[in-house]
């Protein structure tokens, strides 16, 4: 599968170098761009060269979330957009998948946001059945586990991506701070509550204890959060289903539940709670204040709570 991309591919920045004198820097960038598409596809188990449209906003999707600035959004769809019109343009392909998507210039929708009560639900659920008695030691390991990410996710609003490949080099001291490298290979400093550093000791003392442990080596892992994937730890997807999972024994709709609506909460409550945005904007790892500037919605609810509840002349108002 991941050959027969390689290979179209190929042919389409010869196409592009020959029939369009494409320069060298505009041909490495459609390469990384379309093997970044190609690498997440194959994440949902789907060959770049069969995508559907379905697929292929999925991951537009995904850059999204990610915090991608619109401009590298518009570069990376314009680069499928000509892959598959080249795929389509020598019958490759009879459709091209591309055309029914919208322009990445859209301006981004308001995330979808948990109540902090739904998160306390989401949070309370996961640790009670973490401390549920009679457990195998392998379903206790899991249930640990899975507090403890979600522990450590709404504590510090992680990505995805960055949540399940942390080192376990984070579980050596009882620091406030860990080191988290994330986009760009850029390393950021992230505050991790008592809470989340108590789950993620439970589950690494139960990982050590685990017979499966010894077996399979997963104690002697360089990740946090070890696993039988060709990475060595857990996979985002793994991750992602396991919490709708989760939502769905909280009584919340898994429709509404994802790692990053977790990050969104984070973000969220933060603001709504005092924060400010540029330190949230650190808090997150976005390059740019403009990728976080889809919050500004809260900020804005809370300062007309503000002056509602505040100024003089809303007192005078009230008590006529």
């Amino acid at each position: 599968m991941s050959g027969m991309d390689g290979a179209r591919i190929e042919s389409f920045l010869e196409m592009m170098a020959v029939e369009r004198g494409a320069a060298d820097n505009t041909l490495q960038a459609y390469r990384r761009d379309l093997d970044h598409a190609r690498e997440f596809l194959a994440g949902e188990r789907v060959a770049l060269c069969a995508a559907s449209t379905e697929s292929i906003r999925r991951y537009i999707e995904h850059l999204d979330e990610e915090g991608f600035a619109p401009s590298s959004l518009q570069r990376r769809t314009s680069a499928l957009r000509q892959f598959f019109k080249f795929l389509y343009a020598e019958a490759i392909r009879p459709d091209d998948p591309t055309s029914p998507i919208e322009g990445a210039r859209r301006a981004r929708s308001l995330p979808k946001i948990l109540s902090e009560s739904e998160v306390d639900a989401l949070i309370d659920r996961a640790e009670a059945e973490a401390a549920a008695p009679d457990l195998s030691s392998p379903a206790l390991t899991r249930a640990l586990r899975m507090h403890a990410l979600v522990e450590l996710l709404y504590a510090t609003g992680l990505r995805v991506s960055e949540l399940v490949s942390l080192p376990r080099s984070v579980l050596r001291s009882r620091q406030r701070l860990i080191v988290v490298r994330g986009k760009g290979n850029k390393e950021r400093m992230v505050p991790v509550g008592e809470r989340a550093r108590d789950a993620l000791q439970r589950f690494a003392t139960a990982l050590k204890a685990s017979p499966s442990a010894e077996r399979d080596g997963s104690y002697e892992s360089p990740w946090l959060f070890p696993a039988l994937s060709e990475s060595g730890h857990l996979t985002r997807q793994g991750f992602a289903r396991d919490l709708k999972a989760l939502a769905a024994r909280a009584g919340i709709s898994p429709d509404r539940v994802s790692p990053h609506v977790l990050r969104h909460a984070f973000a969220s409550h933060l603001l709504q709670n005092g924060a400010d945005l540029r330190a949230v904007q650190e808090l997150l790892g976005h390059a740019d204040i403009g990728t976080t500037q889809i919050y500004t919605h809260v900020l804005e609810e809370r300062l007309l709570r503000l002056v509602t509840d505040l100024h003089p002349l809303s007192a005078l108002a009230a008590e006529e």
